[in-house]
């Protein structure tokens, strides 16, 4: 009886063991973008391509969680982030800024390490005749709702200003004349302005914007931002950032070594 009794034990044991490893799946986090070239985008296949989707997959790869992406309206990121809606923003998130609201996007989110450079550009026509602020006067100008560039572009005196969903979208309105100009990142401008589509449009250098910086935003007090950060220290020694960055055309605006500029 003994014996038996010890078998169904060993059993049970057994049982409870397959049942543990049947349970191992990975937490998922969630990783909150908008479509921005070269940071984030759909290659011709229709999969998300970018250095920040390479770079989000690495990182979190190596810590052992799955990553999922979900685009967001960039409008309504704190919101998406502080309600669960996802875990974190890593989509050229611009972190030594304020919001319009006159708060420091630091105050708002802890943020990891900074990783890229970044400018705010005014895009016109190729024909356009602004060439300095003062032009800027009495004309109608656009931006991303909730972006660096629309507090760039508010700041220029007697513009009319409109906001825009997606930062693609200003440019649209350009090239249609619907506007006058646009605010946006440069890195994206890089990837769009004078080519294809775009080819009639072109920056104006002398408007372009004091250095800015890209980092990952984490809701405040999450266990996420040192551990990202940790590996991102990983990444840059062993020279796997600078890898993505060259794929994707941006070597010369990542970090050689990171700051907290804010």
């Amino acid at each position: 009886m003994k014996k038996f009794l010890a078998l169904v034990l060993a059993l049970m044991f057994v049982c409870c063991c397959f049942a543990g490893c049947g349970n191992t799946e990975k937490e998922t986090i969630v990783v909150g973008y908008t479509i921005y070239k070269p940071m984030n985008y759909l290659d011709e296949s229709g999969k998300l391509v970018g250095f920040d989707t390479e770079l989000a997959e690495a990182v979190f790869g190596n810590l052992g969680y799955d990553v999922s992406f979900k685009e967001i309206q960039w409008e309504n990121k704190y919101t998406d982030l502080n309600s669960g809606v996802i875990d974190c923003i890593w989509n050229g998130f611009t972190c030594n800024s304020k919001d319009d609201d006159g708060i420091a996007r630091s105050e708002k989110v802890d943020f990891s390490y900074n990783y890229m450079e970044n400018r705010q550009v005014v895009v016109v026509k190729a024909d356009s005749t602004i060439a300095a602020a003062a032009d800027l006067n009495g004309k109608i100008g656009l931006a991303e709702a909730g972006s660096a560039g629309e507090s760039y572009a508010k700041s220029f005196e007697g513009v009319t200003y409109k906001s825009a969903i997606k930062q693609t979208d200003t440019l649209l309105e350009v090239n249609a004349g619907t506007a006058d100009f646009a605010v946006l990142d440069a890195q994206l401008a890089e990837s769009y302005v004078g080519k294809g589509d775009y080819e009639n449009l072109k920056v104006v250098e002398a408007l372009t914007s004091d250095v800015e910086y890209y980092a990952i935003g984490f809701k405040k007090g999450s266990e996420l931002t040192a551990k990202v950060n940790g590996e991102l220290d990983k990444l840059l020694a062993n020279g796997k950032i600078n890898e993505i960055a060259v794929k994707y055309g941006v070597e010369n605006t990542t970090l050689k070594a990171f700051n907290n500029e804010r």
